[in-house]
């Protein structure tokens, strides 16, 4: 099996003719047959994956752990999408084309969106780079279309639909791949999807039902600003602006550190903030320092990483009307990382940021990064930062039927696609996938199994919540 150079990101490829990558993937196909993606055989010595989320347990916040219990168990999908550890030890042990790129690391369908680009476009794009480590290309492709089946099992579709779903994802990634693959290298780089556009280039293969749903969504989306989640999140009282205290989900610094007086807590952020603008474009950072934190409170997130230390941060401008909602969150060390090179950033906020700009079209204006070196339990921490809300808006999965998922699915694939051509060898990766479908079809057959896998693991956290082996809190 080939191994996986580490390569930097952002650095230069070796500076290969065409022909040359063209042959580099040819041979990998020739070692690494595409047909031997299909296989998935778990060992007979498989690492409990009860075992492995109690180990991710131990460096959360002990109280929001039985939240992050009870959201995995709602449906076998959920689980999958806080199950990325535990996909990452089986998609270890299978094979590899030796051709890398920079990962997403948790490339599930849910980690897929709408939000607002600089310009004030509404773009689709990748939105989670918690598990971000530059490696096999494929894994990232596996995890995303394996949640395709698992989506698909859970909305009850009919196999044949299931199949298709799946198919088409990887089959526009080998697609796009290759029309990356006879792009420039500056055509590649400014390569995004606009919703906007897509929807009106593509209306007519839709349903008006559809399209009027779409529509709908995406003005919904626009809505989901700083101002919107100020007035849900926070009130005024006498002149003072707050965060509302919604525990155990959202949780006000001062509730947390109840023994310290709130000056002695912003001016401590204010510290801690000016470490996170050094990591900003000098602009950015111009922009921030016109508004001023007035509080703080943890917020609890998403499912895989409920029980990570995540806050939010209340700024406001010219006056009370004028807010700014940024959320930072812990960055801890890759899943990848037990299997991959370590991460060359000491941070792993810098190593998330790093990331999601190499793998993102466009991102966020705040994205930066900070380290803490003491936090409320006394131990250093890494942490990225970005907007709470700016234009952001995800795909209702259980509401969608086979053809809405069908298409979305092939948006996924077309921005992974985009996503690794931005930092792997798009010419050999495209060689490699070939003109046929045989990668889809063998990846069609990987998803099959790992649904069964991943089924098998959910009743396994089942049987651990009714032991007791594990404390489960659902509904929250």
């Amino acid at each position: 099996m080939p191994t996986v150079a580490k390569r930097t990101p952002g650095t230069a490829l070796p500076h290969l003719t065409v022909e040359e990558r063209i042959a580099r993937g040819k041979a990998a196909r020739a070692e690494v047959p595409r047909s031997s993606h299909g296989v998935f055989e778990p060992p007979s010595n498989r690492v409990d994956p009860i075992e492995l989320l109690e180990q991710q347990a131990e460096s959360r916040v002990p109280e929001l752990v039985p939240i992050r219990y009870g959201r995995m168990l709602v449906s076998p999908f959920t689980f999958y999408r806080g199950a990325a550890r535990i996909m990452a030890h089986d998609l270890a042990a299978t094979p590899r084309s030796g051709l890398t790129a920079q990962c997403c690391g948790d490339a599930h369908l849910s980690n897929f969106g709408v939000f607002a680009s600089p310009e004030r476009r509404l773009v689709f794009d990748i939105n989670d780079f918690d598990e971000t480590l530059p490696g096999p290309w494929e894994w990232d492709v596996k995890r995303l279309a394996a949640s395709m089946l698992i989506a698909a099992r859970d909305n009850g579709y009919r196999v044949q639909d299931q199949q298709q779903i799946v198919v088409e994802t990887v089959g526009q990634y080998r697609k796009a791949m290759r029309e990356f693959a006879a792009q420039s290298n500056l055509q590649v780089w400014y390569a995004r999807l606009e919703i906007e556009s897509l929807l009106q280039e593509r209306s007519a293969e839709l349903q008006p039902r559809a399209v009027k749903r779409t529509e709908k969504a995406l003005a919904k989306a626009r809505t989901r600003d700083s101002m919107t989640a100020f007035s849900k999140l926070c009130q005024s009282s006498n002149g003072s602006v707050r965060i509302i205290d919604q525990s155990p989900l959202i949780v006000p610094i001062d509730v947390l550190a109840a023994d310290h007086s709130r000056a002695e807590i912003l001016k401590d952020l204010h510290g801690l903030l000016r470490t996170y603008r050094e990591s900003l474009e000098f602009d950015r950072r111009s922009l921030l320092e016109q508004f001023n934190l007035v509080d703080f409170a943890r917020k609890v997130v998403g499912v895989g990483s409920v029980g990570t230390r995540a806050w939010i941060a209340l700024f406001l401008g010219r006056d009370n009307d004028d807010p700014l909602l940024l959320q930072l969150k812990e960055a801890e060390a890759s899943v990848l990382e037990e299997f991959l090179a370590p991460s060359e950033f000491k941070n792993h906020g810098e190593r998330v940021v790093t990331g999601q700009r190499l793998m993102q079209a466009s991102s966020d204006i705040f994205l930066g990064w900070l380290g803490v070196p003491s936090g409320l339990d006394g131990k250093a921490r890494d942490f990225y930062a970005r907007q709470l809300k700016d234009w952001k808006g995800s795909a209702e999965i259980d509401q969608m039927i086979p053809e809405g998922m069908t298409i979305y699915g092939r948006l996924c694939g077309w921005t992974l696609a985009r996503a690794h051509a931005r930092s792997g060898d798009r010419i050999a990766i495209s060689a490699y996938l070939g003109k046929g479908d045989t990668f889809d079809r063998a990846i069609l057959d990987f998803s099959e199994a790992y649904a069964e896998q991943n089924e098998r693991d959910y009743q396994a956290l089942v049987a651990a919540a009714e032991s007791n082996r594990i404390t489960a809190q659902t509904g929250v």
